[in-house]
């Protein structure tokens, strides 16, 4: 297959340098798009070769297998990472950071997307994942993506995306290759004035300068978690500061896993393992993972509950 690689493509790339929380092993494939022709390409010929394909992002939500990934992993770059302004709308790459186009938005005095700063990801990553943040509505907002595959690209509507809990319908062939977002006129100070009390109140509650990434488990929607927080059950479950391996859930807060030491993902999951099973056992709660994981892993055997 390597005197059929696409140009720009690298074997046994190390992912973890990637990754926020630096854990895993190399991607036998890695390639780095700059415009939607290349991503269609790159698509196209990882179908053909049979070959599984992961999208690394800003690598702040994501769990990379020890084994590393035994497909194409890709992060977008060159013109899908850019933010354009047209009148109140703002077009985004699905690589382009959404702290940094909520940060231009402002700038440009457009209203809507405030929520953004607070999420350490893509735009193509929080359309995957509909992510949202401080009562920020990614839905609202958003006015069409222009989604990649094999076989070319399609603008699809919000409507058709199958929101719900962090979670779209994208399938795993299919990458955002850019988003659209209407937005509302505004005072570009009062914006960023908004934008810096979001800043602090996440500096507040969240760790930071750590290896870590964003939420580790979905906020339950069971009534038995009498409306608490992942990370409020974690903490009462006695998770916070819990360890294994070099992996351990923050002090600041719980449902943040750290790399403290050295950690892998084998570490990672173990812990995600004990502090769902102490939840369990102490409200009848079972906690789903809101991390993606690359590659082939194997979670501990007390992860079924």
């Amino acid at each position: 297959m390597t005197a059929d690689l696409p140009a720009g493509v690298e074997q046994n790339y190390p992912l973890a340098r990637l990754t926020t929380v630096r854990t895993g092993g190399p991607a036998d494939f890695f390639a780095r798009p700059d415009t939607q022709e290349d991503l269609v390409a790159l698509l196209s010929w990882a179908e053909k070769a049979s070959l599984p394909v992961g999208v690394v992002g800003s690598g702040s939500n994501l769990l990379v297998a020890d084994d590393g990934f035994r497909g194409l992993a890709m992060k977008l770059g060159g013109a899908l990472t850019e933010v354009e302004r047209d009148g109140t709308h703002l077009r985004c790459g699905g690589g382009a950071r959404l702290p940094s186009a909520a940060a231009k938005a402002a700038g440009w005095g457009l209203s809507g997307l405030e929520f953004g700063i607070n999420i350490p990801g893509t735009a193509g990553g929080a359309v995957r994942m509909n992510a949202n943040a401080y009562g920020g509505q990614l839905g609202r907002v958003l006015e069409w993506v222009e989604v990649a595959t094999a076989n070319g690209t399609e603008r699809r509507q919000p409507s058709e995306l199958g929101f719900s809990y962090r979670r779209s319908n994208l399938l795993a062939g299919e990458v955002v290759a850019r988003a659209s977002f209407r937005l509302a006129p505004g005072d570009p100070a009062e914006i960023r004035a908004t934008l810096a009390s979001m800043r602090e109140r996440r500096h507040e509650a969240q760790p930071a300068g750590i290896k870590t990434f964003g939420s580790t488990f979905k906020n339950p929607e069971d009534e038995r978690a009498e409306g608490r927080s992942a990370g409020q059950l974690l903490d009462a479950a006695g998770c916070r500061g819990l360890r294994h391996g070099g992996a351990r859930f923050a002090e600041k807060h719980a449902n943040f896993v750290e790399n403290f030491e050295g950690a892998s993902t084998a570490d990672v999951l173990a812990l995600m393992a004990a502090g769902r099973r102490r939840v369990h056992e102490r409200f009848g709660v079972e906690l789903e993972p809101e991390v993606q994981v690359l590659g082939e892993v194997e979670w501990p055997g007390d992860w079924e509950l």
